[in-house]
């Protein structure tokens, strides 16, 4: 009995152990400048870095009017391979669709009952705005149904993280249910300059159609050194104007200089009907010449300067390691900033357990500019913080810490009381068997005698 309680000891000891051992993871900035904008949307992006420099409003739906085709031509390049080559026949069916719409169009009509290349579609549809040439492609992609290349459209946008966009024609033409925001605008038009053509097609001012003897001449007066007067901007590039009453005027444009280069959207500037004035083009001239002038791209953290310390546990002879960024971050700021003007938020542990090596991922830190011409605390960057070398645990100090752990453990103090109720409860059967058996050994004696 005396081997069966020790053993049921032991092995109350041992579970107890077991239990205790297995008790015990293109930023955006928004600064000040002095344009007094006349749109009522407007989007300023870095296209090298993918980051915002300004933005009102570009995240509110507003209605795109002819911006639209700029999804129009995604899906036309994604359809159709060959543009030089391939031909469409032009139908007055097609064309009559726009009837009564006060639709700017090309000049597709003269070419009824004949066939147009994609190509030359594809530059009436976006030098001169033509609907006409809009629908043509539409109805040709869409098989005889307008309304299948729309879906097309709007399966497209979805795609490209377009979550506020809606369409509900290829032109633009006015619609309730038709609209977008700039910020989905500008996510088109960053994927659309990665297709064929486009940023050729939408930086021409004067084109001229096989078998026309007149040129297609663009609405974008920022590209048209002849005709664009004040509105012409010589850094410009491309891409698309819009207007329509509900609309406004919209644009979405581009500029570079000196190894620099932004794009823009703009959305519903007023249409004054007596003297209009294209306040959109206005806008991105200041705000480009701004962008352009008083911004730089500056590396704001990078891998060789450590951004702290971290504590660092099971280590012999070191107590903390420094951290370093994953990577460089490259942001535009403001010119002539200072050090102080960056600020780095960091998100790691209190401390680290040994061993580590050189590039390992201990936290996160976001960098943010503080300073003069920010509107606030602006987000520049975000990167992965790492260990700056590689440490070595030492052995001593990790049997020591796993020791540390157990004793301060609640179950450890258990697995202590289970084992002195188990010794005392082994204590008071051995006293009661000895009692038992001393009285045993006492009766024979008795009876011996």
């Amino acid at each position: 009995m005396k081997k069966k309680i020790i053993a049921m000891i032991l092995s109350c000891i041992l579970v107890s152990l077991m239990v205790c051992m297995s008790v015990t993871e293109a930023a955006a900035a928004n600064y000040k400048n002095d344009v007094k904008l006349q749109s009522e949307s407007a989007l300023i992006v870095n296209m090298d870095t993918g980051q915002t420099v300004y933005e009102v409003n570009a995240n509110k739906r507003l209605y795109p009017a002819s911006t639209t085709k700029i999804m129009t031509y995604i899906v036309v390049a994604e359809s159709i391979e060959d543009f030089e080559n391939t031909k469409i026949e032009i139908k007055q069916s097609v064309l009559d669709i726009l009837q009564g719409t006060g639709s700017s169009v090309a000049n597709v009509a003269a070419h009824v009952g004949e066939e147009m290349t994609v190509i030359d579609l594809l530059y009436s549809m976006m030098v001169p705005s033509g609907n006409d040439a809009a629908v043509v492609l539409a109805d040709y992609i869409g098989q005889g149904d307008i309304s299948n290349f729309v879906e097309m459209m709007n399966k497209k946008a979805k795609k490209l993280g377009c979550n506020d966009t809606h369409f509900t024609n290829p032109d633009g033409l006015h619609d309730k249910d038709h609209y977008t925001t700039a910020t989905d605008l500008y996510k088109m038009t960053q994927y659309a300059l990665t297709l064929p053509k486009f940023a050729e097609i939408t930086d021409t001012a004067t084109y001229y159609v096989e078998g026309d003897s007149y040129p297609l001449v663009t609405t974008n007066y920022m590209i048209d050194e002849n005709r664009g007067g004040e509105y012409f901007y010589t850094y410009a590039k491309g891409i698309k104007t819009g207007t329509t009453d509900e609309a406004g005027h919209c644009l979405v444009t581009s500029a570079s200089a000196d190894g620099y280069s932004y794009i823009g959207v703009f959305l519903n500037s007023p249409i004054n009907p007596e003297h209009d004035v294209y306040g959109t083009m206005i806008d991105a001239k200041e705000l480009f010449r701004w962008a352009l002038t008083s911004l730089e791209l500056s590396a704001v953290a990078t891998k060789e300067t450590p951004i702290c310390e971290q504590k660092i546990n099971l280590a012999w002879g070191k107590d903390s390691i420094h951290l370093v960024p994953e990577s460089n971050i490259n942001a535009i700021v403001p010119k002539g900033y200072k050090e102080k003007d960056i600020k780095v938020v960091k998100d790691i542990p209190e401390s680290i357990d040994a061993p580590v090596a050189e590039g390992d991922i201990v936290g996160k830190a976001k960098v943010y500019y503080v300073g003069k011409g920010a509107k606030g605390k602006q987000l520049i960057g975000t990167v992965n913080l790492v260990s700056g070398e590689t440490v070595e645990r030492s052995g001593i100090l990790y049997v020591l810490d796993v020791i540390k752990s157990i004793v301060s453990s609640p179950w450890f103090y258990l697995v202590i009381g289970i084992i002195v109720v188990l010794l005392i409860i082994y204590i008071i059967v051995s006293s009661v068997i000895r009692h038992r058996n001393k009285k045993r050994r006492g009766v024979r004696r008795y009876r011996n005698f």
